[in-house]
């Protein structure tokens, strides 16, 4: 099986449930994440990042419910770690960098706070909350910062109940450019 069914499949197994909390699947989710990446005229790999950027999820068992989330799932890290295998660092950073995106921004934008939906406000709070100075410092020092910010906030825009979006297949050709060999 090729990484690119492996990926379809995982969604077909486990991408219809419900995405933690939101009005989504998580399949809906990364499809919409996608879809914003498009309408925002972004890169092919930034693009495969807001599909791919919550894989972790569909790796690693985490509790359906978030209510009984007690501890941050770093599913960020196990989707990274996985898709560097197959699609290397343009993918793989932003998807690595995603969760620290969104306490950056809570960080530097006040206002972000306000956009997150209640069950990305628990999230933050499992993930360490907004980030400290030094953090920010940190975070901005990273290569692929700007490229995380970028899917994270097209991973806050994809949460639209009932939005029409592409089908995964529709990014197959797009995935396929972009593994390694």
């Amino acid at each position: 099986m090729s990484v690119i069914e492996e990926v379809f499949s995982l969604y077909s197994a486990r991408g219809s449930g419900a995405y933690f909390g939101e009005a989504v699947s998580m399949t809906e989710h990364a499809l919409q994440a996608a879809h914003f990446a498009e309408l925002d005229g972004a890169r092919a790999s930034i693009i495969a990042a807001a599909l791919l950027h919550d894989i972790g999820h569909l790796i690693a068992t985490v509790p359906d419910d978030i209510a009984e989330w007690t501890v941050d799932a770093h599913h960020e890290a196990t989707g990274a770690r996985w898709l560097g295998k197959w699609f290397g660092a343009e993918v793989a950073e932003p998807v690595r960098l995603h969760v620290r995106a969104k306490r950056y921004l809570c960080a530097v934008e006040p206002a972000y706070f306000t956009q997150l939906s209640p069950a990305s406000v628990l999230t933050l709070k499992l993930q360490g909350g907004p980030m400290s100075a030094g953090e920010v410092e940190s975070f901005e020092a990273e290569p692929g910062y700007r490229d995380a910010v970028l899917v994270r906030r097209c991973d806050d825009r994809g949460k639209v109940a009932g939005l029409a979006t592409r089908p995964l297949r529709h990014y197959q050709g797009l995935l396929d450019a972009l593994v390694i060999l």
